[in-house]
């Protein structure tokens, strides 16, 4: 969990990042790799729209790694 403001909590709501990525630049390479594990970890699914978005943001992030561990 990262503090934030609550008008930044309040601009992400439920959004994915094809809708909304963290105010600070600095912040997107982080926030994604955050985002995938969770997903990975929980078995989440990805519409075509967020898995776009993911892979173009990505590719902004060379050699950051996501770290997950499977829910047993």
């Amino acid at each position: 969990m990262i503090a934030v403001t609550a008008r930044t909590n309040r601009s992400k709501a439920d959004q994915d990042p094809a809708q909304w990525m963290p105010p600070a630049a600095a912040q997107h390479c982080a926030y994604l790799a955050d985002w995938t594990a969770t997903k990975l970890r929980w078995q989440l699914t990805v519409d075509d729209a967020e898995r776009q978005a993911l892979a173009t943001a990505a590719a902004q992030c060379p050699g950051a790694t996501v770290a997950y561990e499977p829910v047993p």
